[in-house]
């Protein structure tokens, strides 16, 4: 079975209890998640069954949104709930006209440093197996966006934020480092996934309801096709001859599709029956779109939304 699974995930279990939670479920060996939750964080969390595993790098790279609850005037050592306080300071001469102008700081691109308590790897150790053993290194930066940052709660020591933000940002961080902006210190109190790319949690299917949809034989109705975070992408439907060069792994000559493709970005191609054949590629120098991702006719997903010509 193929598809992707728009799990709402409850605050407890890791992300990875939940792949394998869904490969007992849909009796399917092959599965991931597209990018971790923490297991004190709930929300969205998609995971990938059989062939949507190959479409993991759309979804990973897509922006999220979150509701994150910060706690001002406590720092803790993994900068969330989770950890052991390593300091801690009188937050209330903060205001929340302070807190607005501080976060003023954040939004757009930034360069943010990951937390140690992270799965990000350092010589093929993750960072937080290194810092349960008392072990920090240093972190790059890296350039991460903030899009959308709102308070929309203010309950001291408690606000609540608003996040919509690139992939590869840190909502732990950003606690922690608004807090040092602060001169408080804070750490992230809760947080939950709202949006990964294309899926909501509105949309979302609990646990609960996924083990009800086993034992009814429904499971189905709770996948959404693989080419669903691909949507944004053009879109070409191929004639049988066009299919099977593909299947071989040929490339197709650029004129033979519509003229309105965008050459510089990737389509999506489709078979006559509206069945996820291929992901191409524009190779301009060879006057060809080149398959990137070819997906076997058995287990391609059904065309998901109309597409454009």
């Amino acid at each position: 079975m193929d598809g992707i699974l728009n799990l709402h995930k409850p605050p407890g279990p890791t992300s990875f209890d939940m792949v394998r939670m869904a490969r007992r479920v849909f009796q399917q060996r092959r599965a991931g998640h597209a990018g971790t939750l923490d297991p004190a964080a709930s929300g969205v969390l998609p995971l990938l069954l059989g062939q949507a595993t190959r479409v993991s790098e759309y979804l990973l790279t897509s922006d999220k949104d979150y509701l994150a609850t910060v706690r001002l005037g406590i720092v803790t050592d993994t900068y969330d709930a989770e950890g052991a306080p390593v300091a801690a300071r009188d937050p209330s001469s903060v205001t929340r006209d302070q807190a607005d102008a501080a976060l003023a700081n954040f939004r757009g691109a930034i360069q943010q440093t990951p937390p140690m308590y992270s799965a990000l790897k350092r010589g093929g150790v993750p960072l937080y197996k290194l810092a349960r053993a008392g072990i920090e290194v240093d972190r790059a930066p890296r350039q991460i966006t903030f899009h959308r940052l709102v308070i929309t709660d203010w309950s001291p020591p408690l606000l609540t934020l608003e996040i919509t933000c690139s992939h590869g940002a840190y909502i732990r961080s950003l606690a922690h480092d608004l807090g040092q902006a602060l001169g408080c210190g804070a750490h992230l109190h809760a947080l939950t996934r709202t949006r990964v790319g294309p899926f909501t949690l509105a949309a979302a299917t609990t646990v609960e309801a996924l083990f009800h949809a086993a034992h009814s034989q429904t499971l189905e109705h709770d996948l959404w096709a693989l080419d669903w975070p691909m949507l944004a992408m053009p879109a070409a439907i191929l004639d049988p001859e066009d299919v099977r060069s593909l299947r071989y792994g040929q490339p197709l000559p650029i004129a033979s599709q519509a003229p309105a493709i965008a050459h510089d970005a990737p389509c999506r191609a489709y078979d006559l029956d509206g069945a996820l054949v291929a992901i191409l590629a524009c190779d301009q120098p060879a006057g060809a779109w080149r398959p990137s991702k070819v997906f076997p006719p058995a287990e391609a997903a059904p065309l998901s939304a109309p597409v454009d010509q």
